[in-house]
Order: structure tokens, then C-alpha cells, then sequence
């Protein structure tokens, strides 16, 4: 993740693109970015084991499967059109892309951190004496929204703190220094963080499950015209499913992957996993998905965008940018550019991709 300045600049300059995009044809060549994540970790197994480009094959079209070793940045190009598909969270997906008049399709609902992010204070035990001290995060990312929602649990605002933008590569050696005493981050930095001496971790996301949600997401035009990419894509993601929650040895050799792929090993991969509600199962993913909850998590997540000024200049509310999920529609009806659709999750459910 990157600064406020990128971020704001994204909603300020990427409309301006968008006047002159070219209509949306269909195509047999896409391209997806990914970060490192726990929860993101299998695009890039599944991009060198070859179940990428095995779907693919199957719909006869060729998928570019790319990391990109900056978050927000990937986000940015995809939201101007340099890829078709990214990984991304449920709060990115609405404060970048939709807020920049890109409508776009949470195709796979892949999982919600469960303690992946959390609150960490240095020699202090109680949530409380949080109150006063400088909190080090990625401003206005989802460390942001777990910071609010950590002070709404304990009686207190943004206001009884000071925030200070801190870049994820920075965050450890940040902790590490004496003036530094409190942090709000993700894994892998938070097991990091936790191994050094007098690390409290005093919230974390597990306390507001179904919150930060990871989603891969696709351009919706890209999407109807072309919807083979989200067959292949879907198809491709509950085989990596299957593969990495087994107990066979092609388990275990899929997990040791993606955690020496994300800098870590098997037994540091396995930990965050733990603390990532995966869906492996597609029904799981669709149950997610259909539920009100969904609903009502992406109201609080579009009242905090609207707070902290991320729905562009523009924005009269939080309802501003139309927000739709199977159990109804969150905001402006007419103005619809976040989409969370279950349904070709549901074709893998039913063994129809």
C-alpha cells in the first residue's frame, strides 16, 4: 500500500482517462495483478503450477498472472485500464476503482482476515492507554479502518490519537526505533512485530469478522463481454482451493510455496492461514456473499470512506457510490460501480465451470 497523496491523486486523475476509453470488446488476452498476502499467495501458485493457464486453456483464451510489489500502485493501474483483474480488498475496491467512476465486479470472494490485521502497542496491556500516543499505519487503507473500529470498541475517535502515514516496507524497522510505540498493520508484518520484545497485540481483526474482505476484481464491461475470463478465473482458484486445504503431500508442497514465495516457510504460511477465514469451498464463498451482512458491512466501510474524504470531492454521502450485493443495494441505485456477484462462484458450486 502506498501513501494518501496516491490514493487522493487516483480519484482526481484516472476520471480524466476514463473519458476517453475505448469501448470494451471482446478478447481472448487478459491480465491479472496480485500482491503479496496470505490470501493472495495462491494466484501465484497457480500461475507456476500451470492451473492458471490450464483453465484458460479450457475457455481458450490466455491469462497474465502479475505481481506487483506495491499495493495501492497495482490497484491504480488497474483502475486505468492496465489490467483486467486485481486482488484487492472490499474497502480498495470501493475507495479507488468505484470512486473513480470504474465499475467493477468482486468475482471471487476469497476470504476475510481473522486477526491477519490488528493493533499492536509497545509496553502498554490495555487498548485504553492508547489514548494520546502517535498510531504508525498506511493512512486511509484498511489499517485505518481497523484503527477506527479498535477505538469505537473502547469509547474513543481518531481524534484521541495521532495518525502517522507509514509505508508497509517501512513498518518493522519503524517499531523497532524508541520514539515508536504504537502500530496498526497486516500480515506478515504483524508476526514480525510480535516477535520483538514487548509487543501487545490488543485488537485485531477477529473482532470484527467479515470486515476486511479479499476479493479478486474484475472490470464489469470486461466481465459481460467476456465472461469465459470469469469461468477460467474461478475455475483456476477453487482447483488452488482443493489443492492447498488437502493433507496430501501436493498440499503441503502448495502451502511450503506460497509461504517461501511470500517470505516466509511452510510453518509461518500455515499461522497466518490461521488467522485468515479461507473459503475453500465455494458454497462457503456464495453463503458469504448472499448474506445481509455483506450489506451491512459495505454501509460502514462507505461511511468511512465518505469520513476520511475517499468518494471524491463530489460525494454529498456515504451512499454516493452504489453498492451491489445479493441482498440489495447500498447506496445510489443509478450510480452503481461496486458489484459483488456470486454467480460464477455458484457455477463452481454447482460443478458447472
Amino acid at each position: 500500500m502506498k501513501n494518501t497523496f496516491t490514493k487522493l491523486l487516483a480519484l482526481l486523475i484516472l476520471p480524466l482517462a476514463l473519458l476517453v476509453a475505448q469501448p470494451v470488446l471482446a478478447k481472448d488476452k487478459f491480465k491479472v495483478a496480485w500482491t503479496i498476502y496470505v490470501g493472495w499467495m495462491p494466484w501465484d501458485y497457480g500461475n507456476s503450477s500451470g492451473i492458471v493457464k490450464k483453465w484458460a486453456d479450457k475457455y481458450g483464451i490466455e491469462i497474465e498472472v502479475v505481481q506487483i510489489n506495491d499495493y495501492v500502485e497495482s490497484i491504480n493501474q488497474y483502475t486505468s485500464g492496465a489490467f483486467d483483474g486485481c486482488v484487492m480488498t472490499n474497502m480498495d475496491a470501493l475507495t479507488i476503482p468505484a470512486a473513480s467512476g470504474v465499475d467493477s465486479t468482486a468475482l471471487i470472494v476469497g476470504d476475510f482476515s481473522n486477526g491477519n490485521d490488528a493493533v499492536i502497542l509497545k509496553d502498554k496491556k490495555s487498548l485504553k492507554d492508547i489514548k494520546g500516543q502517535n498510531v504508525n499505519l498506511v493512512e486511509l487503507s484498511v489499517s485505518h479502518y481497523l484503527l477506527a473500529r479498535a477505538l469505537e470498541s473502547v469509547g474513543m475517535s481518531e481524534k484521541d490519537v495521532k495518525v502517522v502515514n507509514t509505508s508497509d516496507a517501512d513498518m518493522v524497522s519503524v517499531y523497532g526505533t524508541k520514539d515508536v510505540t504504537a502500530v496498526t498493520t497486516w500480515n506478515p508484518l504483524v508476526s514480525e512485530i510480535m516477535a520483538m520484545p514487548n509487543s501487545n497485540k490488543l485488537f485485531d481483526s477477529s473482532q470484527i469478522p467479515g470486515e476486511i474482505i479479499d476479493l479478486m476484481v474484475v472490470n464489469s464491461a470486461t466481465l459481460k463481454k467476456n465472461p469465459k475470463l470469469g469461468k477460467a478465473l474461478t475455475g483456476a482458484w477453487y482447483e488452488i482451493m482443493a489443492t492447498m486445504s488437502a493433507s496430501d503431500k501436493t498440499a503441503i508442497a502448495a502451502r511450503t510455496a506460497m509461504g517461501k514465495a511470500s517470505g516466509t516457510d511452510l510453518k509461518g504460511y500455515d499461522a497466518q492461514l490461521a488467522s485468515t477465514k479461507m473459503f475453500y469451498a465455494p458454497k462457503d464463498a456464495v453463503d458469504f456473499t448472499n448474506s445481509k451482512d455483506l450489506k451491512e458491512t459495505m454501509a460502514k466501510v462507505a461511511k468511512f470512506s465518505f469520513d476520511h474524504g475517499l468518494l471524491g470531492d463530489g460525494a454529498p454521502d456515504a451512499g454516493f457510490i452504489g453498492i451491489e450485493t445479493p441482498a440489495g443495494i447500498f447506496g445510489d441505485s443509478k450510480n452503481v460501480k461496486l458489484r459483488f456477484d456470486p454467480s460464477y462462484m455458484q457455477q463452481a458450486a454447482d460443478g458447472k465451470l
